[in-house]
């Protein structure tokens, strides 16, 4: 099991020399292209909110799945029909990929840039291994979006996620003659992490979530001069001021996220139990779904605090703030699972913050960036139900500390994290590399 990093104090956030924090309007021109893995599915609100964002702010954006989402998320049904998807069925991948070489022809210098490339890779991987003759097929799709990248004049792409993605997308950019970025969350770094020094040095730039994820980048080899802190910001505006919770009535705990190892929703159970066997009246909502829900609702069951826990389902984002309102506590678990993926800033966390909601999480990845314990929440040890146990029945008797950490953490949460200040932090990362690029 992949080991969590040490956790210094959080470092100030910075950007690269060259790249300004001030707020920047859209240049004008053709779209920039945004890849990610299921672009308009249900996991994925913060790229589609971050795309409509640049869009208010006059920026064209041109976006690109690499799956079709298994459960795209309503009200995103006008992103849906413009989104092109790369993975649409092997016939029609290869159909398309046979027209990209024939475009790619066309273009010679751009092809042997992204053929060579290929080559380094799938001979650095080892051509024994299964990754790199899935890096073959990754090329292939490349070559399909890289069609459709010149079709429609796009100037730059920007990809979400550092695994699958930014393989398609490197390759792609080569050869459709772009730049491109990459954003890094979790997963694609902690478990998924081929190729992340050469992915880094042929971007413009690779932005990641949290200071941690940034020291976690540069002990797998990527050059400090490439990385930089963008955060997945939250586009909730602040919440009213929260009334304590009224006498004689259960204390709300929620918790939202992939039904999953690594959120720890087991652990939480857990603690619940624990909590209420020390005489505390929690009644707990897990808000989300996932292959663990069954498990979960029989843990429950066996812990005897079935009646206190209700399993809500996936929730479209329209209903997270109402519910977020709902709340006296936000918890999330999160911990690291079985293949070593954890985490990164948990974009809930963030929205529950946000809302003034008082959050309890653990000691994990970039989290305590966002959670300091005991000024904008209050941390336990991850894994651990004794530890969460001790922090949630520290909330659940104290009002004052709720109302102090609910409102601290709002500050922080919307002066740092919001979607504004790292739009501006992103789209200066934008311009700079148009402007390496001679397109503004």
């Amino acid at each position: 099991m992949t080991r969590p990093l040490p956790l210094p104090s959080p470092a100030p956030e910075r950007a690269p020399a060259g790249v300004s924090d001030a707020p920047l309007e859209a240049p004008p021109g053709a779209p920039v292209a945004y890849l990610a893995p299921e672009l308009y599915g249900l996991s994925a609100t913060f790229v589609y909110e971050e795309i409509a964002a640049l869009e208010r702010r006059g920026w064209a954006v041109a976006p690109f799945s690499v799956h079709r989402p298994a459960q795209p998320a309503r009200g995103q049904e006008a992103l849906q029909a413009r989104t092109r998807v790369l993975y649409d069925g092997a016939p029609a991948l290869l159909a398309g990929a046979a027209r990209g070489a024939w475009t790619a022809l066309r273009h010679p210098v751009a092809l042997a840039r992204a053929l060579g490339w290929l080559v380094q890779d799938v001979l650095r991987v080892g051509p024994h291994r299964l990754a790199a003759w899935k890096l073959v097929w990754q090329w292939a799709a490349a070559l399909r979006l890289a069609r459709w990248l010149r079709q429609r004049g796009c100037v730059h792409l920007h990809i979400h996620f550092a695994h699958v993605p930014a393989q398609i997308g490197m390759y792609a950019a080569a050869l459709s003659g772009l730049g491109f970025t990459i954003t890094a969350h979790a997963n694609d770094i902690f478990e998924r992490k081929l190729l992340l020094p050469q992915k880094a040095r042929r971007a413009q730039a690779l932005l990641t979530i949290s200071d941690y994820n940034r020291r976690y980048l540069q002990t797998q080899g990527v050059p400090d001069a490439r990385l930089a802190v963008v955060r997945c910001g939250v586009s909730l505006q602040a919440g009213a001021p929260r009334p304590a919770a009224a006498a004689g009535t259960p204390l709300r705990v929620g918790s939202l996220g992939r039904l999953v190892e690594k959120k720890g929703m087991d652990v939480l159970l857990r603690a619940l139990a624990q909590a209420v066997a020390q005489g505390q009246d929690l009644q707990l909502d897990i808000a989300g779904d996932g292959p663990l829900r069954e498990p979960l609702q029989a843990l429950a069951q066996t812990l005897g605090v079935a009646p206190r826990v209700r399993f809500l389902g996936a929730m479209g984002h329209a209903q997270v703030a109402a519910w977020l309102g709902s709340l006296d506590v936000f918890a999330l678990a999160c911990q690291v699972d079985a293949q070593g993926d954890m985490d990164g800033v948990p974009v809930a966390l963030m929205e529950a913050m946000s809302q003034g909601v008082p959050v309890l999480s653990t000691r994990l990845s970039g989290i305590p960036e966002l959670v300091v314990d005991g000024q904008t929440g209050l941390l336990a040890e991850p894994g651990h139900a004794d530890s969460l146990a001790a922090q949630l029945m520290r909330l659940a008797g104290d009002a004052a500390l709720r109302s102090r950490l609910g409102a601290a953490g709002a500050r922080h949460a919307l002066d740092e994290f919001s979607q504004q200040v790292n739009l501006d932090r992103l789209t200066a990362h934008f311009r700079r590399a148009l402007a390496a690029a001679g397109r503004t």
